[in-house]
Order: C-alpha cells, then structure tokens, then sequence
C-alpha cells in the first residue's frame, strides 16, 4: 500500500491483445502518452540505442494517462 505509481513516457505500442475469437484487441494508449502505471510494472531492459532503460509492460499496467 505504501508503494506510489511511478510516471512515464510511451514510446511505442504493440499490435494489442489477441482475443479468444482470435482477433485483436484495440490499444487504448499511443506513443507520446504520459501515463501513470504501478511500480511493480512491468520488465527494465538496457536501452543500447539510448543511455537509458526501458520498461515493457502490458496495458492492463497502467492506471491513467494524464493529459498536458
């Protein structure tokens, strides 16, 4: 209960979720979205394009997008 969402940046999106009729889920979210998501989101990777990491995390991870 202590932990506090963490804030971010969308760089990309994937296709979407395959549903069970075997069709696909439209994303909710966009590149450029700034969300809100929990801290126990998703996986860090190494970004070897950038000096940073990145976090890869389903949709379902993230509690808002914030607008401005």
């Amino acid at each position: 209960a202590q932990n506090k969402p963490q804030k971010g940046e969308v760089i990309a999106v994937g296709p979407g979720k395959m549903k069970d009729d075997g069709t696909r889920a439209a994303m909710q979210l966009k590149a450029g979205d700034k969300v809100l998501f929990t801290s126990w989101a998703g996986d860090e990777f190494k970004d070897r394009q950038q000096t940073g990491e990145i976090l890869v995390m389903h949709e379902g991870d993230v509690l808002c997008v914030i607008d401005g």
